[in-house]
């Protein structure tokens, strides 16, 4: 088992955590393959797969490659704010649409935004034009990907 759900809630079992670990290698897993892997019947598979989305346990999403989607320039960008205004400011930030993950931080910076743009033209207009424009927004710090060495999603 992948050490990725040593943590687990007592409220998960170790059919659930397989489960889990099954679908987070592939979404698109059949239950009754999960069900063969795991010696239970597919209904089984499928009354737990209920449960955990019900829970808020999982979620299956399509994660599309931002470089085969026209998107260029991705950056992590670091965000200073008015102390004050630093959930107001996040709300507004990821409310943008070039913002695909955005988490309040400590540290140097008080969040960190991860944006997709078509290139480097729409990542200053987006900085300079969008970004910038949030009132309480008092500094930034942009942080091109050069390249994903590991993407995980858990």
């Amino acid at each position: 088992m992948d050490s990725q759900f040593a943590n687990a809630p007592e409220s998960l079992d170790q059919a659930d955590l397989k489960i889990l670990e099954a679908l987070r290698q592939d979404g698109r897993t059949p239950f009754a393959q999960i069900a063969e892997q795991l010696n239970v019947s597919a209904g089984m598979i499928r009354i737990r797969y209920a449960r955990l989305v019900d829970m808020g346990y999982l979620k299956v999403v399509a994660i599309t490659n931002p470089l085969r989607m026209g998107f260029q320039a991705m950056a992590m960008i670091g965000i200073r704010t008015e102390g004050r205004l630093m959930l107001q400011v996040a709300e507004q930030v990821a409310a943008l649409d070039e913002v695909v993950y955005l988490v309040v931080t400590s540290g140097r910076y008080d969040l960190m935004a991860e944006v997709s743009c078509r290139d480097n033209t729409d990542l200053l207009r987006f900085i300079t034009e969008r970004l910038y424009t949030i009132e309480g927004v008092r500094e930034t710090e942009t942080f091109m990907h050069l390249k994903i060495i590991k993407e995980v999603y858990f």
